[in-house]
């Protein structure tokens, strides 16, 4: 498998790209702010072709380009419901100093053909075979994506649900702590130890080195369950 990350914008969220080889198919992950010509390079080095781009969530810092990159490709973008909102609303995530930072004003519309992300679904696509987890917390609507590799190895893209050493802040509009740590226990840890950790902010990691010491992992598994809320 070829994968190629990069970070993009002020807040440096990881873009991904990938393929089953070079001059092959690819998808695009999370293309967030200035993603466009970066993404461009990739491709023309590679010489790859998209045919979709998917989001681990709504957040602008990595779904700010998904229109440019869809549209100029004529490809959909792949979003869980819960956050399609803010492809066209993208201060309705973001904190009061971030919207400050940007002026109040942010603009952002949605791609011409938008496709909903459902937990447990496969996605076949480029050659790949791609795996949507539902993980709340950061935001309602995120997600990561699991694959295999031709080498035999696998790989996790985790979004901001995992970070190496952290995990995605949840005090945000949308955040849930509770719904982080039944994510964190159901969905993270419940991966072998080999699995690379490809996520949406910093350098990779594995699952393995995550469980050994990450401090917001580290016996969660043997806590007991959050309460759920009522409805």
């Amino acid at each position: 498998m070829l994968v190629v990350g990069f970070p993009t914008g002020a807040l440096q969220a990881n873009c991904y790209l990938l393929a089953s080889g070079e001059g092959e198919a690819c998808v695009v992950v999370d293309p967030g702010q200035d993603a466009v010509e970066p993404i461009a390079e990739a491709l023309r080095k590679h010489r790859l072709s998209p045919v979709a781009v998917l989001l681990t969530h709504g957040h602008f810092d990595h779904a700010f380009s998904v229109t440019p990159v869809c549209d100029g490709n004529d490809v959909p973008a792949w979003i869980h419901p819960d956050d399609r909102d803010m492809l066209s609303d993208p201060l309705k995530g973001v904190s009061r100093e971030t919207a400050a930072f940007f002026g109040g004003q942010l603009a952002m519309r949605e791609p011409s053909e938008v496709r909903e992300l459902a937990d447990g679904v496969t996605l076949d696509l480029a050659g790949l075979s791609l795996l949507v987890d539902h993980t709340p917390g950061h935001t309602g609507g995120s997600v990561m994506f699991r694959a295999g590799t031709g080498e035999g190895g696998r790989l996790v893209l985790s979004g901001d649900t995992l970070f190496a050493g952290s995990i995605g802040r949840t005090d945000l509009p949308g955040g849930d702590h509770a719904a982080m740590l039944e994510s964190l226990r159901h969905k993270v840890l419940t991966l072998p130890d080999d699995t690379v950790v490809l996520p949406g902010h910093g350098p990779s990691s594995t699952i393995g080195r995550e469980r050994a010491g990450n401090p917001f992992l580290v016996g969660l598994d043997d806590r007991p369950a959050a309460p759920r809320r009522g409805m």
